[in-house]
């Protein structure tokens, strides 16, 4: 997996492998770093330009701004001390069809998305007692009672966007206090008042990875095969605020 930088730009490819292995390429501005010290709060804007090498990539692919909430990390040898917390992002992001990342069921869970979310900030501390109950999701019933409750409590906003990935396009994604504003071309494509709270970082990023959590409460993940290596490419890269 590597990331390549190009000229002004850079190049994240995975290479072609079998499901059930996890490939990933990424360029990130928080892996050191705790949480409360993620560069982003209230406000950022993210310019870049983008290409994809093919319109329905296996997994995962985008770029925008997260707190990394599903992370486990013990601060062992150096590394961030994170457990997991509920999501904020405002971000361009791509899901093939055997992912369904929507806790709505009026929202699109896959395809090329402009997509915000919003959560209360809960210490993870106290969200820990729910990996006991991990056992009682393979009840159809409580799982989709488990939805339910997640999309009361996760604010949450997108739309499915239909372009040519595979071609140069101009990206803007622009978030500021109550507002989160996503333009392609100069145009723009989609506002929503849906606003990421906390401190978030930056993430640009493709995968072979999936994720399911369906109306009908199937949940599923894993790794998905690429028979071909897959690649994004981006141009003109500005991120502001300055850090």
């Amino acid at each position: 997996m590597t990331a390549l930088e190009s000229g002004n730009g850079w190049r994240l490819e995975i290479p072609s492998g079998p499901a059930g292995k996890y490939r990933l390429a990424q360029l990130d501005d928080y892996y050191p770093l705790n949480r409360r010290r993620f560069p982003y709060g209230v406000t950022g804007s993210l310019s870049l330009r983008c290409r994809v090498s093919a319109p329905s990539l296996p997994g995962t692919w985008g770029f925008g701004f997260w707190n990394d909430p599903f992370v486990v990390s013990f601060g062992i040898q150096g590394a961030p001390r994170r457990l997991p917390v509920l999501p904020n992002a405002a971000w361009f992001f791509h899901a093939s069809g055997q992912n369904h990342l929507s806790f709505r069921d009026h929202l699109p869970g896959n395809g090329f998305l402009a997509q915000a979310f919003s959560s209360p900030k809960i210490p993870s501390v106290m969200l820990a007692p729910a990996l006991l109950a991990a056992p009682l999701l393979l009840s159809r019933q409580l799982s989709r009672w488990l939805r339910a409750a997640c999309g009361r409590v996760i604010g949450e906003d997108s739309t499915r966007l239909e372009l040519d990935a595979t071609a140069w396009h101009a990206y803007r994604l622009v978030w500021q206090p109550g507002n989160v504003e996503f333009s392609i071309d100069g145009t723009t494509v989609f506002e929503t008042r849906i606003n990421p709270q906390g401190r978030l970082g930056l993430v640009i990023w493709i995968d072979n990875q999936f994720a399911a959590f369906t109306p009908d409460g199937r949940i599923g993940a894993g790794a998905q095969a690429n028979p071909v290596p897959a690649w994004m490419e981006i141009m003109d890269l500005e991120i502001s605020p300055e850090r």
